[in-house]
């Protein structure tokens, strides 16, 4: 009796763990799909230089029932789906003839100059209200900047929360009756002159100044943080 309780027992343990290893076989061979899929997607995308590509496989149907392909899984992005926010990647097994559809999110992360603390309208802009993170290009708007120091003495225009990347139109490099320098260029000769702002702008921008001196109204690009550059 009691060697029949042991035969049944250990028959029982061996059919428990045989199940376990077939539950979980579709597991190990999703999650192989999510990964093939994954680095077909990097494949095809080149990374920002001193950002960051971050792709990521959604979970699939755990009810899939898929055989453990014998060759390495094959990937493709069919037809002509831009490489943006997200991409379906199809992963296929030729030799045992199935195929699975994996929708793939796409992250490019570049360096960004974002508020450190909530910059409210009118602040003139300095270093400790600044950071540089890495944020999702979705969510950049207009012209940004990868170095706080070139926005220092900025004021701003607009209410900048903690943590958004700050914007052209956020700031002004330039403001309106601002004394500015203006450096006038051109057949190899700089004049440096001292002008007044006439309008708001960032870097860039092209924005009228008036001359201090002659007041003469000029078109002047702005090149960095209360300075001017005039052509001639």
């Amino acid at each position: 009796m009691c060697y029949q309780r042991l035969v049944w027992l250990f028959i029982g343990t061996f059919l428990y763990s045989f199940s376990s290893i077939i539950a979980a076989a579709p597991l190990s061979q999703l999650d192989a799909v999510k990964e093939a899929a994954e680095v077909h997607v990097e494949s095809l995308i080149t990374a920002p230089e001193y950002g960051k590509l971050e792709v990521q496989a959604i979970n699939l149907d755990s009810r899939l029932q898929l055989s453990h392909c014998p060759s390495p899984l094959k990937a493709d992005v069919p037809g002509r789906q831009s490489l943006n926010k997200s991409v379906t990647v199809m992963v296929s097994c030729e030799e045992d003839g199935w195929q699975v559809y994996v929708p793939v999110q796409i992250k490019l992360l570049t360096p960004v100059v974002v508020a450190r603390r909530p910059l409210d309208r009118g602040i003139t802009i300095s270093h400790d209200d600044l950071i540089v993170q890495l944020v999702d290009a979705r969510f950049q708007r207009g012209q940004t900047y990868t170095d706080g120091a070139t926005i220092v003495g900025s004021r701003i225009k607009r209410v900048v929360g903690i943590g958004e990347p700050i914007n052209g139109n956020d700031i002004c490099m330039v403001c309106r009756n601002d004394e500015v320098i203006i450096t006038a260029s051109g057949s190899g000769l700089n004049i440096i002159a001292k002008g007044t702002a006439l309008s708001d702008g960032a870097l860039g921008e092209q924005i009228k100044v008036r001359n201090s001196k002659s007041n003469r109204i000029v078109d002047g690009t702005i090149t960095a943080v209360g300075q001017v550059i005039v052509k001639f």
